[in-house]
């Protein structure tokens, strides 16, 4: 496939005008609604699906093109819901409201298209390996599916205090106890208007201190750390889904653009879909399968069993189907919720 200059310019137009329209849309954004996450949602959604049938139409030879990137839309989108819940337990741990959300998502986002473009170049670069890359990917899943199966159960919450991040961050930066509307960074003198208006706030009385960061900026750095270990997994597994570096990069993106809205829609429903996770190890193992299916056919000589783009897809969506419908179906009792 590689890179045709039209899909190359269309993808990169889309990409950037979405952003911005997004960014333009919640400027003065102070309640994230569950209707106008919903709407926006479906808006991201529709955006996707039109560039699927795009590549439908321009490889009429090729259907398997866009196939493959169907595939590892839903199987990043699918991923994608266990990152978030993770994320709600970092916004509720760094005490971070729905407007604030919306912004440290935003920037998020725009790491993530940042750090998956790497991970997809590096990942596309050890195709190399042929079969032993196809082993390390199916190994790295794998173990990802084994951790969250036994740690699934957990409930207690983290302790982001102790966060590798976080303590870097207090090392890098002198960090206000207290957020500070919207904002990223607080000026000294704002500091020590603050510090008037409530003594239990305490700084440090050095007036080399122009600027304090304050816990917002610590959350989107954790936010951010967090996105990185997720891609670990999700891009080996989308790569199990098609080989065309274009295809991974684009499924990968149009799946993440769409995170925003879709994390305040989970945020409302993550009560309620409570096998959704069960379904995400499910796929897990399902890719760890697939890869490992490839890499022995190609080490030890055994039997051409190749998953096609189609099976994948209907794996993937029977799997992400089930999982949503087993949620609804077999529901707890209020005795046991």
């Amino acid at each position: 496939m590689g890179f045709p200059i039209d899909l190359v310019i269309i993808f990169i137009v889309t990409v950037c005008v979405s952003l911005f329209l997004d960014l333009w849309a919640h400027r003065n954004s102070e309640e994230i609604t569950l209707k106008g996450s919903i709407l926006w949602s479906i808006f991201w959604i529709a955006l996707s699906m039109t560039f699927y049938g795009y590549l439908i139409y321009r490889f009429p030879t090729h259907p398997e093109y866009a196939s493959e990137f169907l595939a590892g839309y839903i199987l990043e989108k699918t991923l994608s819901v266990d990152n978030l819940m993770v994320f709600i337990a970092i916004f509720s741990y760094f005490n971070i409201k729905d407007a604030l959300q919306h912004r440290i998502l935003y920037y998020g986002i725009v790491g993530a298209l940042l750090f998956r473009l790497i991970f997809v170049a590096l990942g596309s670069a050890l195709l190399v390996a042929g079969p032993y890359a196809d082993l390390l990917f199916a190994l790295i899943i794998g173990y990802s599916a084994v951790k969250m199966l036994f740690m699934g159960e957990e409930e207690e919450t983290e302790d982001f205090s102790d966060h590798k991040v976080v303590k870097f961050a207090k090392k890098v930066f002198h960090v206000f106890p207290r957020h500070h509307g919207k904002h990223f960074f607080i000026s000294r003198e704002e500091a020590l208007q603050r510090v008037e208006e409530d003594p239990t706030i305490d700084i440090p009385n050095d007036s080399k201190i122009t600027r304090f960061a304050t816990p917002a900026l610590v959350c989107l750095m954790v936010i951010e750390a967090s996105d990185v270990m997720f891609a670990f997994d999700s891009v080996p597994a989308v790569i199990a889904v098609t080989r065309e570096p274009m295809l991974v990069y684009a499924a990968m993106i149009f799946a993440i653009l769409g995170l925003r809205s879709l994390y305040f829609v989970l945020a409302a429903l993550a009560k309620h879909l409570i096998y959704l996770e069960k379904a995400v190890i499910l796929l897990l193992f399902f890719i760890a399968t697939k890869l490992g299916l490839h890499a022995s056919k190609k080490l030890l000589g055994w039997p051409d069993f190749e998953i096609s783009a189609n099976m994948s897809l209907i794996v993937i969506f029977s799997i992400l189907a089930l999982g949503i419908l087993a949620s609804f179906i077999f529901k707890p009792s209020p005795e046991d919720a």
